[in-house]
């Protein structure tokens, strides 16, 4: 790894997953970053030689798997899986209104943006869902016996949270990310009692 002044990279890239989550790829500029960042402009190039690309890849790719990472252990504090799922919900509600609507899915906002024109950060997005899907299904996993119920669980998990967040994000409101919660754990009640049925 190349080496420079004492967190100027971590600063860089702090800033970057800010940013991006906040007004995209195309309305995020190195310009800001480095300043966001308190960095000199040159050093994004010094510590990203593929330059805005190459750091939103791996801006992706760290705060995907940082925020997956937090979403597994928020949902490990809670002993029952049916509340644990509220309780998740209910933490990204408070934690979106606590950031004023700002802060939602580290990488939803460019996933959205370069589905169909940036193959390089097409893939890192769909890799790290991926990730999250595995990670969900092995959660699910614990109290869902059949591996595909697991998988959907896991799918429909983050397709109702992003889809939560849009709507919250729109209207300003966390009610929908407090409704889909309730959602959620409706439809892991219902798969843990087809589990104890068969």
């Amino acid at each position: 790894m190349t080496q420079g002044p004492p967190d100027t990279r971590a600063r860089i890239q702090s800033a970057a997953t800010v940013l991006f989550r906040r007004n995209g790829y195309s309305g995020t500029g190195l310009k800001r970053i480095a300043t966001e960042a308190e960095a000199p402009f040159g050093s994004i190039y010094h510590f990203f030689p593929g330059g805005k690309q190459q750091l939103a890849e791996e801006t992706i790719r760290t705060s995907g798997a940082a925020y997956g990472r937090m979403v597994m252990a928020v949902l490990a504090g809670v002993p029952d899986p049916v509340e644990s799922v509220v309780h998740a919900f209910e933490a990204a509600a408070d934690d979106l209104a606590a950031t004023d609507y700002a802060d939602a899915c580290p990488i939803a906002t460019v996933a959205l943006e370069v589905a169909g024109t940036n193959e390089v950060l097409r893939v890192a997005t769909a890799e790290v869902f991926a990730e999250w899907v595995s990670a969900g299904e092995q959660w699910f996993g614990r109290w869902v016996s059949d591996e595909n119920a697991a998988r959907s669980l896991a799918y429909s998990m983050i397709m109702i949270l992003e889809g939560a967040f849009v709507l919250s994000r729109a209207a300003r409101d966390p009610e929908p990310l407090r409704v889909a919660g309730r959602s959620m754990a409706e439809l892991l009640r219902t798969a843990i009692e087809q589990t104890r049925e068969s």
